[in-house]
């Protein structure tokens, strides 16, 4: 099996070069739209990726919704996404929108608990007791999950309501058998360590892994193996392919916004 193709999407979605411009176009409109309630910056660590950006309804927010970029864990940046804040804020949520340190400079451990050190910060920025909502893309969408592991323990993670994964890296594992692993310098150990589906899940954080029907046959079954693994919902977005399945985070209406700001625990 050749384990980089199986990993590999931009050659397999038409148009793919158009994305990652488009989406930086449209973050950086929201971001001018939003003016003052789009608080852009703001540190968790000296590293000057180790920030969030954070955006606000109108109004009192009725929890935070955090929202990790994927990219492999070496690619991409928060400004490039601040438009998928769009539906949370309709709804009447905060955003928060974390970097992290990237691959080679940092290992995926590494970024796990930088992300949980966002998420706190970004927690007291918003104020009060309200609940949290995580979510991610791919990468993200292993940190994401990661959140809801039993190993991290955070002081808002009994605030912390539900997990959806989008299209998540439940099992680090094959990444070593990839050429990306010359960035990540993933061992046996820290593999296993880092994949959400080999480790338990928080009893009182819920989850929902979320994934496009039209992606890849890798990240189906890691959707597929993360469900099964921790006994959870998975929807499966048809016609929607790895670069729009994140699309629907766009439109307050839609299923997915539906699955993670329900009312449920």
């Amino acid at each position: 099996m050749d384990w980089n193709d199986a990993y590999t999407n931009a050659k397999y979605i038409p148009g793919a070069a158009d994305f990652p411009p488009r989406w930086r176009a449209e973050a950086a409109e929201f971001r001018a739209r939003l003016g003052e309630r789009a608080r852009i910056g703001l540190c968790y660590g000296a590293d000057p990726r180790q920030a969030f950006d954070l955006f606000m309804p109108q109004g009192a927010p009725l929890g935070m919704m955090v929202f990790i970029h994927g990219g492999f864990w070496r690619a991409f940046d928060r400004g490039d996404w601040s438009h998928l804040a769009a539906g949370a804020l309709a709804r009447g949520w905060a955003v928060a929108m974390p970097g992290y340190r990237l691959a080679p400079v940092a290992r995926i451990s590494e970024m796990t608990r930088e992300i949980a050190v966002a998420v706190v910060a970004a927690a007291q920025a918003v104020g009060g007791d309200l609940p949290i909502v995580a979510t991610g893309h791919s990468a993200g969408g292993h940190l994401s999950a990661r959140l809801a592991c039993r190993d991290v323990v955070l002081p808002v993670s009994g605030r912390i309501r539900r997990v959806v994964p989008i299209s998540p890296l439940s099992d680090l594992r094959p990444m070593m058998l990839t050429t990306m692993n010359d960035d990540f310098c993933l061992t046996e150990a820290e593999a296993r360590a880092e994949s959400p589906m080999l480790l338990e899940r928080q009893a009182d954080i819920g989850a929902h892994v979320w994934v496009g029907g039209a992606e890849r046959p890798a990240f189906l079954d890691q959707a597929r193996w993360l469900s099964d693994a921790w006994a959870c919902p998975l929807s499966v977005a048809e016609g929607r392919h790895h670069f729009d399945v994140i699309d629907a985070l766009c439109d307050p209406s839609s299923a997915l916004m539906d699955v993670l700001l329900a009312a449920d625990g």
